[in-house]
């Protein structure tokens, strides 16, 4: 086989999550040497399973042997069932075969120190694999990989989460997503990270209902750009494709909670009730102190701590315990969560340092005998329910550090009666050991990655398990319809997750399926029936056009692995055995790579050896790495986290800024009077034929001059248009002490913002908007944005590309920084993080006439009828502004426009200071 020269090998790289990536790595000049002329992804989502197939086609148009490598990021929960080359018309398949089997086929390349397998990198929710085969000059390679997934519900929503990033312009790029599902989608949001306004016209989303026996509800979602859409720019060849794309989805809920769905012999019942009442909680926060968590862990632990004690429901009980080599409690009982508790908490949790060792046993002991001590005194509420939850960045290094035996200690203490939940923060804990010690306990494990939003993970986590709705959770079904079902007891429901069970029907099943639920609610217990009738659902599931073949059948072999492999965690070796066996047979009955089997990858005779793709397991992430020259979610190598949002990537065409055309007039008469009805001005003023003209710009306001590099103007708190039908700017400086502010508030509207002022340097902390509908909390620091929706917060850096619709709310953030919150015939508000002179968050506002009559607040004064009064005699730059009965002295000034690069624009207006 030729090799390529040095510094000329090329790479096709193809990325998911849940979706696909193809990209060059090589030199621009020769970039397209391979060519992608075509990249499709489908991906049918049946009854929340989600079943994609992507499909890549390439050239080398080089005139030289190159060497392609396919390579994909897929969710952890996701299982590769396909996965083919097809070379000049041969195919080359994947081949799932047992671990072992598979490993025979290539030890020989490793021991020659050859890559011979999967990349076994992990991200915060998605694994590595790859794939190189060479190409001949003109000849064509198609690439096709199949994967399946069960999405969980998270928060009360479905994720499928996808990445796009091809590095080169695609001829035919095409993304489809169907949804079915048969209860009725209830909302479905789309968001991305590299989406802009004239991008998002090759996004399109259809819903639909119809009647078929019984109610079924169709999404679908296309992305088809064309090439000048995915160009940066005319003048070059760049794709502007980079980044995430995440569909976000829940479904229509019932009396009864759930709903039974049948196909092809299975069943799957889906189980979340929505209108019970939250079950209080005793929750023992056990928190590690020790001196490895010193620096920036301990302190977005204390953030989040402090946030989640403010969580707490008044009827919860809690208690406080740090550790570092020894163990030591807030106080000597649980205590209800009252204002003053919590107060008193978060005082003692901010007061929380890192030093020494790391005592686990002992901390996890005294937390079991806090709650055992308060159940003998008869102090726990009834029908109340009891939580631990541990965090800790490092394995046991004081008391007790054999962690089999600190496993065995908890267990025996905890003796089945409260649940334990572990977050190891970063990669130098165990996460087998936690994850071990969660499963023997009722609880599940959870990784806090190191990075700038490991508080809100921290907070993400504890919303999962801040409403348990109901315990002791059993589902039946008759004996004589029923041949086999995955679990199907739970110790606790929480309130936006789901509980599912699938399962195998008898061939004589009965007409009428029906099912029973029961558990445990606060203070009484209840028992949900669901039916379902076999023929109407054998009608519902016939269109190929929504589903794939027995993917019900698919789905109750996936489920059943998941949960075999879960329980080999905790099982006693004997029984780990018997649990490996079963899953193994499954995996390879389905062709699904799991932990227990390995995909060999064929190749052209005369290539290097076959490649193997083993799934990888969680713990392998504590010496984690990337193979050398590969890129994970566009982070450099040696990046051990990959954020959600897709770190590191590309910036992006930005979106237009506010304002509308307008011309600067003369200062207003003596008390003229105006309304409440506003509008952004934004013109450049320019030299030409003829004299002055003005040019309509989203950016300028008012006549403008290009700022000097270290121009003393400074940028005001905050830019307001002039009330009434004048194109003039009001500059408003905060300068009273003030810590809250409430900026503005229009009840009509469902908006409010609010920031928090520090006016001894003269800036915002933060500045939060919050929306009635939909519901939206968007909370802006310097650091990020952080956007919370249903309890579920995610983390947006500044200047990362942003584009999310949801209903009756569009999202976006440019490459500046420029984040605008929009809405149909409503007012439009935008937040920026300035850098230039005077930097700091800055609030912006358009289509302002779109206030209604109740808008109030510092700011929102401004937007009811105001009086202007006559320039000062003495000094034609003053004059005096009257609202709602208050005079406020207005001077007129120099700033900078903040809605410009640094270092901005000079911009004439009146200055008021509040």
């Amino acid at each position: 086989m030729k090799t390529p020269a040095p510094g000329r090998t090329h790479s096709i790289v193809l990325v998911l999550l849940s979706l696909a990536i193809l990209q060059t790595t090589e030199a621009q000049k020769v970039q397209n040497d391979i060519d992608i002329y075509s990249l499709t992804v489908d991906s049918k989502v049946s009854s929340r399973f989600a079943h994609t197939v992507i499909t890549s086609r390439v050239v080398n148009r080089a005139d030289a042997m190159r060497k392609a490598t396919f390579q994909m990021e897929l969710p952890k929960k996701a299982f590769i069932t396909n996965f083919s080359m097809v070379i000049d018309g041969v195919t080359y398949p994947g081949n799932i075969k047992e671990k072992a089997a598979a490993q025979e086929q290539y030890s020989a390349a490793v021991a020659r120190g050859e890559s011979a397998g999967l990349v076994r990198a992990t991200g915060r929710k998605t694994e590595q694999f790859q794939v190189s085969v060479s190409v001949a000059p003109a000849a064509k390679v198609t690439f096709e990989l199949v994967y399946e997934e069960l999405l969980a519900r998270h928060l009360g929503a479905y994720e499928l989460l996808l990445k796009v990033r091809p590095q080169q312009l695609v001829k035919h790029l095409q993304m489809d997503i169907h949804i079915f599902e048969p209860q009725g989608i209830s909302f479905l949001e789309t968001e991305s990270t590299f989406m802009t306004n004239d991008l998002a016209e090759a996004l399109t989303t259809s819903q639909n209902k119809t009647k078929v026996g019984l109610l079924e509800s169709q999404a679908h979602i296309r992305f088809k750009p064309t090439l000048s859409q995915q160009q940066k720019s005319p003048e070059k060849q760049d794709t502007v494709l980079d980044g995430n794309f995440l569909v976000r989805y829940d479904v229509d809920r019932t009396v009864s909670g759930g709903s039974i769905q049948i196909e092809n012999g299975y069943f799957v019942h889906y189980f979340a009730p929505d209108s019970l009442s939250t079950i209080p909680k005793n929750v023992i926060f056990v928190i590690d102190r020790s001196g490895s968590m010193m620096g920036r862990k301990i302190k977005q632990t204390r953030e989040a701590l402090i946030k989640i004690l403010d969580d707490l429901s008044p009827h919860d009980q809690f208690n406080l315990i740090s550790f570092s080599a020894e163990a030591t409690k807030w106080k000597p009982l649980l205590v209800p969560a009252s204002t003053e508790n919590v107060n008193e908490a978060k005082s003692y949790a901010t007061g929380i340092q890192a030093q020494g060792g790391t005592n686990i046993n002992d901390a996890m002991l005294m937390a079991v005998q806090l709650l055992e001590k308060a159940n003998r005194e008869e102090l726990l509420p009834a029908g109340s329910i009891t939580l631990i939850i541990l965090l800790t960045d490092g394995d046991p290094t004081a008391g007790e550090i054999n962690p089999s035996k600190i496993q065995k200690n908890v267990r025996k203490a905890v003796n089945g009666q409260h649940s334990l939940f572990c977050l190891g923060f970063g990669f130098d804990v165990s996460y087998t050991f936690l994850e071990k010690m969660a499963l023997e306990n009722g609880g599940l494990a959870r990784r806090i990655y190191e990075d700038s939003d490991s508080a809100l993970q921290l907070q993400d986590f504890y919303q999962e398990v801040a409403n348990p709705l109901m315990t002791s959770v059993a589902f039946e079904y008759p004996s004589n319809a029923v041949e086999s079902v995955t679990q199907d007891t739970f110790r606790v429901f929480f309130k936006g997750s789901e509980l599912v069970v699938a399962g195998k029907l008898r061939d004589q099943s009965p007409d009428v399926f029906s099912a029973q639920v029961r558990g445990q609610l606060h203070r009484e217990n209840v028992t949900f029936v669901m039916e379902s009738h076999v023929a109407e659902q054998k009608e519902m599931f016939r269109s190929p056009k929504y589903i794939f073949h027995s993917f019900m059948e698919r789905l109750w072999a996936y489920l059943t692995i998941q949960q075999l492999l879960e329980q080999t965690v905790s099982a006693l070796d004997a029984e780990k055995q018997a649990l490996e066996a079963r899953a193994l047979s499954l995996s390879l009955s389905y062709s699904f790579v799991t932990p227990l089997t390995s995909m060999v990858i064929t190749k052209p005779e005369g290539q290097e050896q076959s490649q193997v793709a083993e799934k990888p397991v969680e713990d392998e992430n504590r010496d984690w790495s990337v193979h050398p020259g590969f890129t994970l979610f566009g982070h450099s190598v040696g990046d051990r986290a990959s954020r959600k949002t897709g770190g590191g990537l590309k910036v992006l065409n930005s979106a237009p800024r506010l304002g509308v055309p307008g011309r600067l007039p003369a200062p207003p008469p003596p008390f003229y009077h105006t309304t409440s009805r506003l509008v952004l001005p934004e013109m450049t003023l320019t030299d030409g034929p003829g004299g002055a003209s003005y040019n309509a710009d989203f950016r300028n306001k008012g006549t403008t001059t290009t700022a000097p590099p270290f121009a003393p103007v400074q940028a005001p708190s905050v830019i307001l248009p002039l009330p009434g039908q004048t194109v003039d700017l009001l500059c408003v400086d905060l300068r009273r002490p003030q810590e809250l502010v409430n900026l503005l508030s229009d009840p009509d509207q469902g908006v409010e913002v609010t920031g928090h002022y520090e006016t001894a340097k003269a800036r915002f902390l933060w500045i939060e908007v919050t929306f009635e509908n939909p519901q939206l909390q968007v909370h802006a620091s310097p650091e990020h944005v952080v956007m919370t929706r249903n309890r579920r917060s995610s983390a947006y850096k500044w200047k990362e590309t942003l584009y999310s619709v949801m209903p009756g709310l569009k999202v976006t953030m440019d490459k500046e920084g420029l984040l605008l919150l929009s809405r149909p015939d409503r007012v439009t508000i935008g937040l920026l993080f300035w850098d230039g002179p005077g930097k700091g968050l800055r609030l912006l506002l358009q289509d302002t006439d779109r206030f209604s009559s109740h808008v109030n607040g510092t700011l929102g004064q401004f937007y009811q009828d105001v009086l202007w009064g006559p320039l000062d005699t003495a000094d034609d730059s003053k004059r005096t502004l009257m609202v709602q009965g208050r005079d406020y002295s207005a001077t007129r000034e120099l700033k900078l426009d903040y809605q410009e690069r640094p270092p901005g624009k000079e911009i004439s207006c009146w200055s008021v200071e509040l």
